[in-house]
């Protein structure tokens, strides 16, 4: 192999590693979004955990985040503004890479 083509190697495992860094980072946060809401809803530990489930499996539903958001939102009904609720889901992004970071 050329140093190009050692290069090009290791900027594609690079981005395969970031890639999926940002996948689990976003899973984490929509888990921990989850166990927000179902504390704001006052369900039991094992209520909350299959709650987070859900809340993990509704980012399938399609691109973006706001299959998340309309769920959420639409089960907190006006229990906490929006604004609220997005910005939370914000800084939750920013607490899930971190514990990702401190599990590497």
């Amino acid at each position: 192999m050329t140093t190009f083509d050692d290069r090009e190697a290791a900027f594609e495992t690079k981005f395969a590693h970031d890639q999926e860094m940002q996948f689990r980072a976003e899973a984490r946060r929509n888990k921990l979004m989850g166990l927000w809401v179902a504390e704001i809803l006052g369900q039991s530990a094992e209520e909350a955990a299959e709650y987070a489930k859900s809340v993990v499996k509704a980012d399938f539903e399609e691109a973006g985040h706001e299959d998340v958001m309309r769920k959420v939102l639409g089960d907190l009904g006006d229990r906490i503004p929006e604004g609220e609720v997005r910005a939370k889901y914000d800084e939750l992004l920013a607490v899930a890479k971190a514990q990702l970071m401190t599990e590497v």
